[in-house]
């Protein structure tokens, strides 16, 4: 599913115009984006919880030459599926 898939799936379920559901859709995404962005975490209940994690600086190695790269420290967003999401994805095994 796409973006515009969600975005077309809402506008038929609530009768809104795609323009109306593409700004309730970008809205959620900016917000969940927005609160990360704060380190803090967005728990939806029944779907799962996006966190942020933080990746310590490490040292790498350049896969092309073998030299040694110093990776700076980093933040990634993080998901981890809630029990009923979990239990939907198996239901139909």
């Amino acid at each position: 599913m796409t973006k515009m898939d969600l975005i077309e799936r809402i506008s038929k379920n609530f009768d809104l115009t795609k323009k109306e559901a593409e700004i309730a859709v970008n809205t959620v995404f900016e917000a969940i984006s927005e609160a990360l962005d704060k380190g803090e975490k967005v728990e939806l209940r029944g779907f799962g919880v996006f966190k942020v994690r933080e990746k310590r600086a490490r040292i790498g190695r350049n896969p092309r030459t073998g030299e040694k790269v110093e990776v700076p420290p980093k933040r990634v967003p993080y998901f981890k599926a809630g029990k009923e999401l979990k239990e939907a994805v198996n239901r139909n095994q």
